[in-house]
């Protein structure tokens, strides 16, 4: 079957458009730009859309950083661990925050102030930070059911 003996083929379409197209008739150039505007304004409005695919999924990747299968001793073993450098780095900050008292106290002495009454309202306010942040805490686990007896042991981990 050849394209030409078609009647889909769009060349004796073409032919005969050329044909009338080129007759002088007074509204061929209305027509013309009558029959081309909807097609103009859908394209114009389909190349102004804007489309988004949705996103891909992510891949989650789940890190271990510890064996799964080890035995509650060795938990045991590495919280004491973890506790045991949690200690000494707050016993390191600390000793420099005390340090930094001592260099401040030194520095208002110089000055001429009054470091011991200095001293004392920080120390109230140091105490009472303390108080309100062990009521705060105290309030929490009111709220959560867990006595403070229980919970005070794993509270700072």
């Amino acid at each position: 079957m050849m394209l030409s003996n078609s009647r889909f083929n769009p060349a004796p379409g073409l032919a005969d458009f050329w044909n009338e197209f080129r007759r002088p008739h007074p509204y061929r150039w209305p027509i013309l730009v009558l029959s081309i505007m909807p097609v103009a304004v859908i394209l114009y409005w389909a190349m102004g859309t804007t489309a988004y695919k949705d996103p891909e999924r992510p891949r989650i990747t789940y890190i271990t950083t510890v064996d799964p299968a080890r035995s509650d001793a060795e938990i045991a073993a590495e919280n004491l661990a973890n506790q045991e450098v949690k200690d000494l780095r707050a016993s390191e900050l600390a000793r420099i925050a005390q340090r930094k008292r001592e260099m401040y106290k030194a520095l208002g002495a110089a000055a001429g102030m009054d470091v011991d009454e200095i001293e004392r309202k920080a120390d109230a306010e140091r105490a009472a930070e303390a108080t309100a942040q062990t009521k705060r805490r105290e309030e929490l686990l009111e709220r959560s059911g867990t006595s403070a007896d229980t919970s005070s042991e794993g509270a700072d981990q």
